[in-house]
């Protein structure tokens, strides 16, 4: 660890109610800080401000404050909102139980949260000590100055300033939100030279306003990088979810350059998920962004590159070359691809779904928006694991939750142990057998009609939200003629190619397509966007690093 200027001076602060948890926190830093930094910690919010105070008046740096967030009387927000009018440029970490982790998304907003930490940590080695790391190096970076952040003005009820919270929170670019009809809102519209008739306004960490920005022109002004680095590459790796991702961490990891490409944010579906309890390795859960981001991370740390916003619309096989066509006309090269594109919710067709989208209506678990359910009615559409993780979290601010399903049950898509837990939470319903037939509202949903689909009875119920997990349909329209596809577009690979025991039209190779390749030599597909498989995060990680041991062996054969 190197030592900072002063490191005597320099203090890493905790936080924590509980002498035991405190202790423990304080020892854990310490053994890892302690020659370097000064750790100081205190036992309740109060006399965590009043240590701040004389800190300051000594003229004593502090790099990072580590707060718990169920504190009496000031809980962790609380003081960490304090604690910037104090020491703006420490790095502010929030510890937080499993419950409590809508409450540390909430804090990205008020106190510009660096991170939060489930509790227990342990092990320290692997949960703890990276990300406080990583935390003092941007530390040190920072000349101890505030971090400026993302600003966003925008309308509550408004599907633009909807995607762009959720683009900036899925890409864990931190902001804070203004409505547009509050005093500090209204204050930055008028320095922007702009009415509020145009909205979202993001005002970007350097001051720029950018009015209703498109993803790649946010992308660029946040820091996320749209353009690669090189014209041609080892690996192209099309779709940042969990296969895309663990494509690009095995194929960098492996010495292949390699470069991703992600039209939104990493993640994918997956990244949406409030809760993954039946992933391997995590035995109390993970949040899909605390899995991607730790994913991300990685990739970046093996020399993958990730390239956000940018959309793919086209493959063209030239010679040993695959090119990849962006939709502004550019295009990058490379030796292989694996396409990992996921699949998207489809739409409710149902009259007024479409003119509320984004205004009460949404698709896939919008977390940004969960906060703002606090005491209301919650409607979800879907009987699947995404549609479940989404009522047991959203169960924890609505009034009441209720899950529509078509089919009779939900044992022929949901886990059981995600059944289990459902029929525990006592505001959480379900409702078989049902669908929606029409969404009402002036500006934004207010009331839903549900349809029996045995009986056909009809009935309306008052409604300010509505989620929808209604099954999967590929993101794969843009290979039409280029890649051989089933008849709902899922990509064809391996012996699904081979059925009849030929090869497929245009296969110019001695050697039938390897388990995960197209008809396309070279080109490789894993995840939910292949046919026949399996629609879980695991196998889709699985796939991802199964296609790159693949295109280690096409290389080498090629």
């Amino acid at each position: 660890m190197a030592q900072p200027a002063d490191a005597a001076r320099t203090v890493i602060m905790t936080v924590d109610d509980d002498p035991g948890v405190s202790r423990a926190v304080a020892r854990d830093l310490r053994r890892r800080y302690g020659a370097s930094y000064r750790i100081v910690r205190a036992e309740s919010g109060e006399s965590a401000l009043e240590a701040l105070r004389e800190l300051k008046l000594r003229g004593d740096l502090v790099a990072v404050i580590l707060a718990d967030y169920r504190m009496p009387r000031m809980n962790g927000i609380e003081f960490l909102e304090r604690a910037m009018d104090v020491h703006p440029g420490a790095r502010r970490v929030l510890l937080t139980a499993y419950a409590d982790t809508g409450a540390a998304i909430d804090a990205i907003n008020v106190v510009d949260l660096d991170h939060y930490l489930l509790k227990p940590w342990d092990p320290p080695e692997e949960k703890l000590y990276p990300v406080v790391d990583d935390l003092l190096e941007a530390w040190r970076h920072s000349d101890h100055r505030p971090v400026p952040s993302t600003k966003v003005v925008g309308h509550r009820w408004s599907a633009r300033s909807s995607d762009v919270r959720e683009f900036l929170a899925r890409n864990q670019v931190p902001y804070r939100w203004y409505s547009c009809d509050e005093p500090e809102g209204r204050r930055l519209l008028a320095a922007a030279d702009e009415d509020g008739m145009r909205l979202p306004l993001v005002v970007t960490p350097d001051g720029t306003p950018l009015v209703d920005p498109d993803p790649a022109d946010l992308a660029a002004h946040v820091g996320l990088a749209t353009t690669p680095a090189a014209d041609f590459y080892d690996l192209v790796v099309i779709g940042g979810g969990p296969a895309g991702l663990g494509a690009a961490v095995y194929g960098a990891s492996e010495g292949l350059r390699t470069v991703l490409v992600e039209r939104s944010a990493t993640g994918g579906q997956a990244g949406q998920s409030s809760r993954i309890e039946n992933y391997l390795g995590f035995p109390d859960g993970v949040s899909g962004a605390q899995l991607t981001e730790r994913a991300r991370r990685q990739a970046t740390r093996f020399g993958a590159e990730i390239l956000t916003a940018r959309e793919v619309t086209g493959l063209d096989v030239g010679g040993a070359a695959r090119v990849v066509r962006f939709s502004d006309g550019s295009q990058v090269a490379a030796h292989s691809v694996i396409l990992a594109t996921g699949v998207s919710y489809r739409r409710l067709t149902a009259p007024g779904c479409d003119e509320l989208g984004g205004c009460g209506v949404y698709y896939g678990s919008s977390l940004t928006e969960a906060p703002a359910c606090q005491g209301q009615d919650v409607y979800i559409v879907g009987g699947a694991n995404s549609a479940g993780q989404a009522a047991m979290y959203l169960s924890r601010f609505a009034k009441q939750v209720t899950l529509l399903v078509r089919g009779p049950d939900l044992s022929a898509s949901m886990s059981y142990y995600l059944i289990e837990q459902i029929g525990r939470v006592p505001n959480i319903a379900v409702r078989c057998g049902t669908v929606v037939e029409e969404a009402h509202g002036d500006g934004h949903l207010e009331r839903l009609t549900l349809r029996g689909t045995d009986s056909g009875r009809t009935d309306v119920v008052d409604a300010q939200w509505l989620f929808v997990f209604i099954g999967a349909a590929p993101l794969t329209d843009w290979l039409d003629g280029t890649v051989l596809r089933d008849g709902r577009g899922f990509i064809l690979a391996g012996p699904d190619l081979t059925a009849d025991g030929r090869p497929p039209a245009g296969w110019e190779l001695d050697r039938p397509p390897y388990h995960l390749e197209t008809n396309v030599p070279g080109v490789f597909v894993a995840g939910d966007a292949r046919a026949e498989s399996a629609k879980r995060v695991a196998s889709a990680v699985g796939e991802g690093a199964m296609a790159v041991m693949l295109v280690h062996r096409y290389l080498e054969q090629s």
